[in-house]
């Protein structure tokens, strides 16, 4: 198969999560355990540091994925969902896998796959293990798809683990409580093997001391920092500082990484990663940013941002899509905003004109647009040079803006 016709039978030949919600998630990781039994082993042939968390655990791989490159090592990454290109899903030193790797490896196993009924998120996993281990990387930043527990990713034996911090989302999955979530997410703490814990929260803090002792895992928690990076956004403070405190673990185990290092990977991560859509400035005047936040946790980062931009009136590109709790996140949302209310091109996407309905119940207006690029034309003849535009409410819908 050629390129193009690999990536359609990846999204169409079995369900992928990103777009068709909880019919693509698997109750075990006996598929992917099988699969690498296959590939012999392919996880067992390179050190990496696995990351799980409600918010932030993107940014955190990126930038950890940086701070390695500029301190020589060969480093992959492997993060979800992608936003342009399904490669971004898998980088060695800032580059995307080749078309070509995708292809013959899709073609040669194809069949089993479908045989052992591997998901979308599976063979991609199993991709990226067999990648990194072909190429010899010296390392491998992976970012978890969805909990932590019964991810694909959780047959790694990791250097170091990370949890970011713990919010609600899909929680008709992971539980509709953070101990529950939270318990999911710390199915990733391995034995022997220190765990970060990027924010210390109150409620479930002893949940991740409980499985740390369990497993005889050091747990460490960041302090503040006065690294800076390229990400921007108060959020990402946060994230600088678990990626610090999981360097400092690091440097422990004899990692050749300085602060020099770590200081240029931070401030340099977007030009060594490729990473897009954290709070990301697409046009000047007016002030035009997106951001993926699409929980909660992640829009109140977002909401706290803008309140300390300056501008004259806020115009707000909104999309969600259909499996989340999206009262919550519009009780948050600003009622002076002026909205264009989108759906990306995905079956899970809200229909606009039920967004728009849930919206109002908020005294939040607005009209429907077409697309996601409609509405943000739209928000631009109306916008003062003034004026911020921002769009976001989902990961898909920024993907069609960056």
């Amino acid at each position: 198969m050629d390129y193009q016709k690999t990536i359609d039978w990846l999204f169409n030949q079995l369900p992928m999560y990103q777009r068709s919600g909880a019919a693509a998630y698997k109750s075990d990781i006996g598929n992917i355990v099988e699969a690498c039994q296959r590939l012999n082993n392919p996880h067992q042939q390179f050190k990496s540091i696995h990351i799980a968390g409600t918010n932030g655990k993107g940014s955190t791989a990126h930038m950890l994925a940086s701070i390695f490159q500029e301190a020589g090592y060969k480093t992959g990454l492997y993060t979800s969902p992608h936003l342009k290109d399904f490669r971004e899903r898998i980088r060695i030193n800032g580059e995307r896998i080749p078309k070509a790797e995708v292809s013959l490896f899709v073609s040669k196993h194809r069949k089993w796959f479908s045989e052992i009924g591997m998901s979308f998120f599976e063979m991609t996993v199993a991709l990226a293990f067999h990648y990194f281990a072909k190429e010899q990387v010296d390392i491998a930043i992976i970012e978890t798809g969805l909990g932590g527990r019964l991810d694909s990713t959780n047959i790694l034996s990791p250097e170091l683990c990370i949890i970011t911090n713990i919010g609600y989302d899909h929680t008709a999955l992971l539980g509709g409580t953070l101990p529950e979530i939270a318990q999911e997410k710390a199915g990733i703490i391995k034995a022997n093997t220190p765990v970060i814990i990027g924010r210390k929260q109150a409620e479930i803090a002893h949940l991740f001391e409980e499985k740390a002792r369990f497993k005889n895992a050091s747990i460490h928690h960041p302090k503040p920092c006065s690294f800076s990076a390229d990400l921007k956004g108060n959020y990402q403070h946060e994230n600088i500082a678990t990626c610090v405190c999981a360097i400092q673990e690091l440097q422990k185990m004899d990692w050749n990484i300085s602060e020099q290092h770590i200081q240029k990977g931070l401030l340099n991560t977007i030009t060594n990663t490729g990473l897009l859509g954290r709070w990301q400035i697409l046009n000047k005047h007016p002030l035009t940013i997106c951001d993926t936040a699409h929980n909660e946790d992640g829009i109140r980062n977002i909401l706290q941002q803008l309140q300390e931009t300056n501008y004259k009136q806020l115009h707000i590109v909104l999309g969600m899509v259909n499996d989340k709790n999206i009262e919550k996140i519009l009780s948050l949302l600003p009622k002076e905003g002026i909205y264009y209310f989108c759906q990306a091109g995905i079956p899970r996407s809200l229909n606009k004109e039920e967004l728009r309905f849930a919206a109002r119940k908020h005294d939040l207006h607005g009209v429907c647009y077409t697309s996601v690029l409609e509405s943000l034309k739209a928000a631009n003849r109306a916008a003062n040079k003034n004026d911020v535009i921002f769009v976001g409410g989902s990961t898909f819908v920024v993907a069609e803006v960056v």
